[in-house]
């Protein structure tokens, strides 16, 4: 098991809007899954908008700094002291 770490998530508006208007939280995690799963813990509205039917919910898209977690590890995606999560929805419009 990865060590956590302190890792900033950054909230798309309507994502931010569900957490009480914060548009970034801090959370403790060792992997993007940890992560999510530490953030809807701390924040429940969120909860049914980043799992669908136990999984991540493909209408969203994870980011650790630039990169694409579909193209990593997806949430078992090792996290560093430091990391930037990024959760966007993936149609604006």
């Amino acid at each position: 098991m990865k060590r956590p770490v302190t890792v900033r998530i950054e909230l798309a508006h309507v994502l931010a809007e569900l957490a009480g208007g914060a548009e970034v939280v801090e959370v403790e995690a060792g992997t993007v899954g940890e992560a999510l799963a530490a953030l809807t813990a701390r924040h429940p509205a969120l909860a049914p908008l980043v799992w669908r039917a136990g999984a991540f919910n493909d209408q969203l898209v994870a980011f650790v700094g630039r990169d694409d977690v579909r193209r990593l590890q997806g949430l078992a995606t090792p996290l560093r002291p430091g990391d930037r999560l990024m959760l966007i929805t993936a149609v604006e419009g």
